[in-house]
Parts: C-alpha cells; structure tokens; sequence
C-alpha cells in the first residue's frame, strides 16, 4: 500500500488525502477518507469512519482544508505536466 499523499489531523479527526494515478491513461486524481480516533475499554487505539454530532462541523473543516490543498496540488501537478511536455516537445 501506497503512502498518503497527505494527512490533516483535529484532535481525534483525521482526513487522509491518497494520490491516485493512471498509468493507461496518464492522469492523475485525488481521493479522500475520513477518520475518527477512539480508545477502546484496554486502551488500545482504533479508528472508525462514523462521526457522532458533534464530529461534524469540525470534519467539515478537516475537509475544506483538504480541498485547498488538493486544488493547490491540481494546479502543481499540471505546471510540472506542462513542463515535462515542453521538454520532451523540445527533444525533438
């Protein structure tokens, strides 16, 4: 398994943002999951995708975030696309 690209963390709150590719096809994407953090009754850590009430607001900001950062990163990723297309168009 692949490492996440990027990880956004809120206390217990957890957005891991996973880059995608498509060697086919060339293109590349973004995927997103969330998690919650809990402590079980001998104290060893889990996570769980289910949020309760009051996760929402907060996840809802771990998610905002993500969205900025996966747009910044859309927009590096084509800048470095359009390079290395200038180069190799260059090579000829």
């Amino acid at each position: 398994m692949s490492s996440p690209a990027h990880k956004i963390r809120n206390g217990v709150l957890a957005v891991t943002i996973w880059r995608n590719t498509s060697i086919e096809k060339g293109t590349s994407w973004y995927s997103v999951s969330t998690s919650r953090s809990y402590k079980t009754g001998d104290d060893t850590w889990k996570e769980s995708d289910s949020l309760g009430f009051d996760d929402l607001l907060h996840m809802a900001k771990l998610l905002d975030q993500a969205h900025s950062w996966i747009g910044k990163q859309m927009e590096a990723d084509s800048k470095v696309r359009k390079a290395r297309k200038e180069a190799d168009n260059g090579e000829d």
